[in-house]
């Protein structure tokens, strides 16, 4: 057998995993009729891709109008990405996004991606509020072969002789011979905007890294990044621009996520998590972002003590050989699927970021993806800066509904049981009734899976064995109080549950305690997104004094 697919099977990993079922559906499509399905336009589905979709906004869809049209696109995650931009304008960008929901009474979690340990070459002034405004008319050009000098002195205006970086412990971690990348932020891979350089010379005195360019350059923009090969674990995840954004931003707007840029350890995710709980955000999901060898190296830690996992591809392509990304991409996301955190991944449409169709290379990414069992697509430079944000939005859920229309649900059910079972072989309370859940909905061809939770840890559980319809988590609130006030919970839960695949959160009206009442509401929420039907079986999963309960019911208007 060959070496990789042992490997990857030795991991846990089926190499083949959904290939079964593809192949049985393009037998089947061998007929005329079949063929004429899979070449005619896709039909409108009952409703929409269970794999979410995460926006990074700003600049170009930070206004009401554009962000409802986001919205109505798909978006589940917004994301706000502190590498650029100040508290004040991701601010008027957050009070925007909260209009739109006003607007559209659609429900979309927050996320705060951290700056963490990047390096920015500034073309302009370091106030890039207004992005596009601030850059220089010219760009800057670099020819191969050419010597350009890395210096930290901010003051050093940007040219091709010289490039200003912010962080003046550059020259205190590389060293000759070593691999450095600039690019345009958030580069898509398909401009010219970005150089490879490799170091000659680090005087540390005059904090100067002196380079010679690879290849042909013109960059332009306000901010490039800096990233130098296999050095990224020299510098703390968590700084103290980050940690004060954290306690003066994330916390008091009551953001749901926080993005964790360049973790590398689970030390890293207990920092996050401690900052957190000191500025008063206990509830805040912290989401690793892996983007460096050493997170890979510490990968299993890194899933154990997180929420879930973003691969950031872009990062992590310019560490490693691009022909170990696919790799890397189906050990990490089966890692994630079987402890049951999600799965994030990036940089699947860049070039949608200029033109309103994706390559093929990139539609078919995009599938199999979902295929690797990711539960939510991120959108960079697509949506933050692109032309066509709406579009791109719209053509990742369409081609993530294909793909999940083929995706093995049976196999993937089969090989996530194994690693939930404790030592002495069985299954813990909550991973057993998800599962049966899971078994009960396919078995009886049921619409829906609801599940009455008050953390969304159970419908998440559910989310994590792939069932091929959508799982509404139906959170109760909870009062929460002290010695002056109480407070009702319940809100970040339910739009937690937007990152996991499938899950569908609806938030119970609190004065209601009868079960039958609020799954009838669930019921009538359902018929009109045209889910479910009279008659059509649903499984619930709910708690019946002590008792959990998963149980089989008729749906009846």
């Amino acid at each position: 057998m060959n070496p990789t697919v042992m490997a990857l099977r030795k991991g846990g990993i089926r190499y083949d995993s959904g290939t079964d079922l593809v192949r049985k559906t393009l037998s089947a499509s061998a007929s005329d009729s079949g063929l004429a399905q899979i070449v005619q336009a896709s039909k409108e589905v009952s409703h929409s891709s269970l794999t979410k979709v995460i926006c990074t906004v700003g600049v170009k869809s930070r206004t009401v109008p554009e962000l409802v049209k986001l919205l109505e696109a798909g978006m589940n995650v917004a994301r706000f990405d502190f590498s650029w931009g100040s508290m004040a304008y991701h601010s008027a960008t957050l009070a925007n996004l909260r209009a739109a929901m006003r607007e559209t009474k659609m429900l979309c979690a927050t996320m705060l991606d951290t700056r963490g340990p990047e390096i920015g070459v500034l073309l302009a002034p370091e106030d890039v509020s207004s992005f596009d405004a601030r850059a220089p008319k010219a760009p800057i050009v670099l020819t191969q072969g050419a010597r350009v000098t890395l210096t930290v002195d901010q003051t050093t205006p940007a040219s091709s002789a010289f490039l200003p970086v912010n962080n003046p412990d550059l020259v205190n971690f590389v060293a000759p011979g070593d691999d450095v990348f600039v690019g345009q932020y958030l580069f898509t891979g398909s401009e010219s905007s970005s150089v490879y350089l490799t170091v000659d010379e680090v005087d540390a005195a005059n904090g100067y890294v002196r380079c010679t360019c690879r290849n042909d350059a013109k960059l332009k923009g306000v901010l490039l990044t800096v990233q130098v090969s296999n050095k990224g674990d020299a510098l703390p995840t968590l700084g103290e621009y980050d940690k004060r954004v954290i306690r003066e931003w994330a916390v008091p707007n009551e953001i749901d996520f926080i993005s964790l840029s360049y973790c590398h350890s689970a030390e890293a995710v207990e920092e996050c998590r401690a900052c957190l709980a000191h500025a008063g955000g206990e509830g805040v999901g912290v989401i690793a972002k892996v983007e460096r060898l050493g997170a890979l190296r510490n990968i299993d830690a890194v899933v154990a003590s997180s929420d879930g996992v973003i691969l950031s591809r872009g990062n992590l392509g310019l560490d490693m050989p691009a022909e170990k990304v696919f790799l890397t991409q189906k050990m990490v996301l089966f890692k994630c699927n079987a402890a049951g955190k999600a799965a994030v991944v990036t940089r699947v449409v860049d070039t949608m970021t200029d033109t309103p169709r994706p390559t093929r290379a990139e539609a078919t990414d995009v599938a199999n993806a979902v295929l690797d069992g990711a539960d939510a697509i991120l959108l960079g430079a697509e949506t933050l800066r692109g032309n066509f944000a709406a579009e791109a939005v719209t053509v990742v859920r369409k081609i993530c509904r294909q793909a999940e229309k083929v995706f093995d649900h049976e196999n993937h059910y089969q090989t996530q049981l194994p690693p939930a079972m404790v030592e002495s072989g069985t299954l813990s309370q909550s991973e057993a009734l998800a599962s049966s859940a899971v078994r009960a909905a396919s078995k009886t061809g049921a619409a829906m899976i609801v599940v009455f939770t008050r953390t969304g840890l159970t419908a998440r559980l559910v989310s994590k064995y792939r069932p091929n319809m959508p799982i509404v988590s139906l959170v109760i609130p909870r009062v929460q109080q002290n010695s002056i006030r109480w407070v009702l919970r319940g809100e970040r839960a339910a739009r937690q549950g937007l990152l996991n695949r499938g899950v569908v959160p609806l938030l119970a009206n609190p004065t209601n305690s009868d079960m039958n009442a609020l799954l009838r509401v669930v019921f009538a929420r359902a018929k009109k997104d045209g889910v479910v039907r009279e008659n059509d079986q649903v499984i619930v999963i709910q708690k019946v004094g002590t008792t959990s309960v998963v149980k089989a019911v008729s749906v009846v208007f």
